[in-house]
């Protein structure tokens, strides 16, 4: 299918390569994506491209759907001063540049995924196909959710995540999240009687355990069981113990979330557990006309693709789980570095993952490649 016919535009490396710095420059931590949006829509609008901001943030640049070319806007807080350096022998080894002497882009976001992010809008430009930034992934991805609900599924999706620019990305687990809560009544600590706070650590102890894999089975194929907050105490009246426990579970795409959802109630005696909308697990086959695409691109930058599974969650679940067709996930950077105090992205690499880009989104397009 093809949304719209729009002609393809020249993007200078020069320009590509500001592209990128102007948005690392730009904090946009989630909820706070807005002035990285309307930078975006210049950049597109400078191009002769349709362009808008949606009602809940993301940046809409439909044209040819033969491909959508779809990554997030919003990064984790955390400021790293934005500059360029010279690659070290510590980058080589880290295996963020290939060898010293490279421009490497230091800045929050430069990795997951501002990288990504500005490589398929370029190429996007560059090719004529349909793009969207979408809005909140690192919290509850209401961008990609607002995506799925509001829009005709494209004929192909490529999901900006770092993945190196060699790598293709194909699997990711699923994400299940819970809230525990329990109360009991106060009494002075010397009586056996368990209260809220050993209530909730002795459910999750028997949930982990009820996990409990196998030391030498992959990692993407365990569910991963994790606790992130935990609150508890004495009441404000003084007449109970409370408690609070915040729980992550992350699914293998051999389990789903209800069956994961099932073995966890099942160890509850005391106490409720709240469970928020799950994002299911995917994982594509590396036959399809996507992922084929781009093993010939890598190929044809004299590099050998890697097939990737990702112990993370990303908004290529919700896509996947929403339309039915071909999909991978994609972008610059050493994903070791997400989050990282220390996060950069060689310029380099992010040259080569735009024409890598561009040739699969060409490619899906039907032209020559």
């Amino acid at each position: 299918m093809s949304a719209s016919v729009t002609e393809p535009a020249n993007v200078s490396l020069d320009e590509a390569r500001q592209l990128l710095t102007d948005l690392v420059s730009i904090p946009s931590p989630t909820g706070e994506e807005r002035k990285a949006a309307e930078r975006l829509v210049a950049f597109f609008e400078l191009h002769d491209r349709e362009t808008w901001i949606d009602e809940v943030g993301n940046v809409r640049a439909p044209a040819d759907d033969s491909v959508l070319l779809t990554s997030h806007v919003d990064t984790v807080p955390g400021e790293i001063p934005v500059e360029v350096r010279t690659a070290d022998e510590d980058d080589v080894e880290a295996e963020v540049a290939s060898e010293t002497g490279e421009d490497v882009l230091w800045g929050r976001g430069s990795v997951d995924a501002t990288g990504p992010l500005a490589a398929m809008a370029v190429a996007a430009v560059r090719t004529g196909v349909s793009f969207v930034g979408v809005v909140g992934e690192e919290t509850n991805s209401r961008g990609a959710r607002h995506l799925v609900a509001e829009r005709e599924k494209p004929d192909a999706v490529v999901n900006g995540e770092p993945s190196g620019a060699t790598g293709i990305t194909l699997g990711y687990r699923g994400f299940l999240a819970g809230t525990y809560v329990a109360t009991s009544e106060s009494g002075h600590t010397s009586r056996p009687e368990p209260n809220a706070i050993q209530h909730a650590t002795e459910w999750w102890t028997s949930v982990e355990g009820a996990f409990e894999n196998d030391e030498y089975q992959a990692v993407f194929e365990r569910v991963t069981a994790k606790p992130v907050d935990m609150d508890g105490g004495i009441s404000d009246d003084g007449l109970s113990v409370e408690a609070t426990l915040d729980v992550q579970l992350r699914i293998p795409p051999s389990l789903d979330a209800e069956s994961v959802r099932e073995t966890a109630e099942a160890e509850l005696e005391i106490g409720t557990v709240s469970w928020a909308e799950p994002i299911p697990p995917v994982m594509e086959s590396p036959r399809t006309e996507a992922a084929r695409a781009f093993r010939a691109a890598i190929r044809k930058e004299g590099a050998d693709p890697r097939l990737l599974r990702k112990t993370g969650t990303s908004d290529m679940n919700l896509y996947a789980g929403a339309w039915d067709c071909p999909m991978v996930t994609y972008g610059p950077g050493n994903s070791d570095l997400d989050h990282a105090p220390d996060e950069r992205l060689s310029l380099s690499e992010y040259d080569q993952s735009v024409k890598i880009l561009e040739r699969v989104a060409t490619t899906l397009a039907g032209g020559e490649e």
